[in-house]
């Protein structure tokens, strides 16, 4: 086998594993034969994939770099959102660390997201990201800590690990986003089982960073608790505003992307 073949055999085997996070209109029902909405066909669908880290390393050995242009993760990056929570001002910080962990024999990217409300640390997480040969951005799970008022910890419900009590990875993003898909994000059963659809891949918005086109729209939810998240992400920048609408109100956008 030719280096060239054995490239395009990877390429091929990742999308595979890629589309085993997409259900499609076999397993639920839905607007154009796919899935947009919240529903227990989605989110009952089985859910098992094989993760190899060869799938996730260059020609080299070395992690991929995480360039997919909708979720693009360069170390020294910090990501600043400003906006509202419940009456209350929120500031989150998102920073992309040079460090790494390995998670099922995968090495993760760490990046740290802190936010503020009302100028009070609120929560902590550190999230794990890796990119597949075919340019999916994986996500392994988080260390999360939400802190009280006065800065004592609160709870870490929420964390979890891939590789652990049966947790998975899940998509956060996928290669080639096509309006409809639904896949899942989080497999963390009895603790973080979320999923997203794609609802747009040509929106227009702006944000106090600017005016942007060809942003992706998702729509997220949980299997396990009552929230509904529409995010947007621009081709060359990533994630540029949230909009929770259930279990709470919240609404950030970007302000500034460093260096």
């Amino acid at each position: 086998m030719t280096r060239s073949d054995t490239r395009r055999h990877v390429l091929e085997r990742t999308a595979r594993v890629g589309a085993a996070a997409i259900l499609g209109a076999s397993l639920v029902a839905g607007a154009a034969g796919r899935v947009l909405a919240v529903n227990g066909g989605a989110c009952n669908a089985p859910y098992d994939i094989t993760v190899a880290p060869s799938d996730f390393t260059d020609g080299s050995g070395r992690p991929n770099a995480i360039d997919n242009p909708y979720f693009p993760l360069v170390p020294g990056t910090s990501f600043r959102y400003e906006g509202m929570k419940e009456g209350a001002s929120l500031v989150d910080v998102m920073t992309v660390t040079g460090d790494t962990r390995v998670l099922m024999g995968v090495t993760v990217s760490v990046v740290r997201d802190t936010a503020y409300e009302d100028g009070v640390l609120a929560e902590d997480t550190f999230d794990w990201y890796a990119q597949d040969d075919a340019g999916n951005v994986w996500y392994f799970g988080e260390d999360t800590t939400e802190y009280n008022p006065d800065g004592t910890p609160l709870t870490t419900e929420g964390s979890w690990e891939a590789g652990q009590h049966g947790n998975l990875p899940g998509l956060l993003m996928q290669a080639q986003p096509r309006s409809g898909d639904t896949y899942r994000q989080e497999y963390a059963p009895d603790v973080a089982v979320d999923m997203a659809t794609v609802i747009s891949t040509h929106r227009q918005i702006d944000v106090p960073y600017g005016r942007l086109t060809n942003v992706v729209e998702t729509k997220e939810f949980s299997c396990i608790e009552k929230t509904i998240d529409h995010k947007f992400y621009a081709p060359g920048v990533g994630l540029v505003r949230e909009l929770a609408i259930a279990n709470g109100r919240e609404s950030t956008v970007l302000v500034s992307k460093t260096p």
